[in-house]
């Protein structure tokens, strides 16, 4: 049972809060806050193992014990961790608390935040931000300082460093005048794995978490046992 539940409190665990900030020197970055089903999340890390071509070493380099298994392999890769997440956007209840701006536009401001948000930024010499496809300024299309915009993505106990690489959109519902009041957004995210302190704090996280894990010392106990068979 997850601590501080009940079983009769597991049906309001079905839905939590999470949200996209943008992590920018501005005044007004962009963000927005969802509810979604963490079940839908799908993460995947790949690496790319360098190992030996020679005969008999088709699966890797020998080694003769647990002291050894550094020669397993001749380096490694790590390709950047990348996860995707179905979110949930929906006026309704905003609406029904009569908010004049679900009323009247649904979620179609949400929807452009993060279109927003996936979308290259230009920055111009005097600090300020504007989207890289309105073109405003005298710089040439392949002159302009374009990038990608920072975000941080809110989970649970985790806030992940990210790039937005890919937002899906399928409305539901519609309003009378066409906006859609509910809509589901499939998101594609790659976490930023550099030495930035959210990332940091993620690998803190990360390896704590798995140094907690019952059962972990009888893995090391019968890896030692494995080496002590080998010798």
């Amino acid at each position: 049972m997850i601590p501080g539940t009940t079983p009769g409190s597991y049906s309001a665990l079905k839905v939590q809060r999470g949200a996209l900030v943008e992590y920018a020197n501005t005044p007004n970055p962009l963000s927005l806050s969802f509810e979604f089903n963490p079940a839908t999340i799908s993460r995947t890390r790949g690496v790319t193992v360098r190992t030996g071509g020679a005969p008999g070493t088709r699966g890797g380099y020998d080694f003769a014990d647990v002291r050894e298994v550094a020669r397993a392999s001749q380096g490694v890769s790590v390709n950047a961790e990348s996860f995707s997440a179905k979110i949930l956007l929906d006026a309704t209840d905003r609406m029904n608390a009569g908010d004049p701006v679900a009323t009247r536009f649904g979620v179609q401001p949400e929807i452009d935040v993060l279109r927003s948000m996936v979308e290259p930024k230009s920055q111009t010499p005097d600090g300020a931000r504007t989207l890289a496809a309105l073109g405003e300024g005298d710089e040439r299309a392949f002159a302009r300082h374009q990038y990608a915009s920072v975000l941080l993505f809110v989970w649970g106990v985790q806030v992940l460093p990210v790039f937005l690489t890919q937002v899906q959109i399928e409305a539901k519902e519609y309003l009378p005048y066409l906006l859609p009041y509910r809509a589901e957004a499939t998101l594609t995210m790659q976490i930023i794995e550099s030495n930035n302190p959210f990332y940091r704090e993620e690998l803190k996280r990360q390896f704590a978490l798995a140094g907690a894990l019952p059962g972990l010392a009888g893995l090391a106990g019968l890896a030692g046992l494995a080496g002590g068979l080998l010798r």
